[in-house]
């Protein structure tokens, strides 16, 4: 009960647009969806953008995942206390209860035992299936968490995927 999807194109950004997409359709059919999408904001062309995630299920506001470091800065950009914040929040609509998990990127944090790392693995205890990205470089982390749970999806199943996920925890 855990999909993944990884992006061959490398445009910035398409993983996070799938998955935005992905949990508007399904909110819109009534699904009742846990997780984060990620909102990329472009400052200035040629710039890095800013990321916002925007938590499923709660009508709180964006939780800003980067911090400016100032010019020529080389460090990364990540605030992890924000994105604690993300994941309380996440975990806060898990408790409320949930048919389906999104989670924007199975990143570097995840790789490391931090981000939504633990709340992915609670949800799939509790029989809930959890949907997310993971980057290419990420892959070697997230199958050695995910082991042979994981099944790899297209862009194009991921709706059937996620329908057919949410049937059954209906049945």
């Amino acid at each position: 009960m855990l999909g993944f999807v990884t992006i061959q194109d490398q445009t910035p950004g398409t993983g996070d647009r799938l998955l935005t997409a992905t949990a508007e359709r399904l909110a819109a059919a009534g699904s009742r969806l846990a997780g984060a999408v990620q909102i990329n904001t472009e400052i200035r062309p040629g710039c890095d953008c800013d990321m916002d995630l925007r938590i499923l299920g709660d009508d709180g506001p964006l939780v800003r995942i980067t911090q400016s470091l100032g010019a020529g800065s080389q460090a990364c950009r990540l605030d992890t206390g924000a994105l604690a914040q993300a994941v309380a929040r996440t975990e806060s609509v898990l408790d409320r209860g949930a048919e389906l998990l999104i989670v924007n990127k199975f990143g570097k944090q995840e790789c490391f035992g931090r981000g939504f790392r633990d709340t992915i693995a609670r949800a799939l205890a509790a029989g809930i299936p959890v949907l997310v990205h993971v980057p290419d470089e990420q892959l070697p982390g997230f199958r050695d968490f995910a082991g042979d749970l994981a099944e790899q999806l297209r862009p194009d199943q991921i709706d059937d995927w996620c329908r057919a996920r949410l049937t059954d925890s209906a049945a």
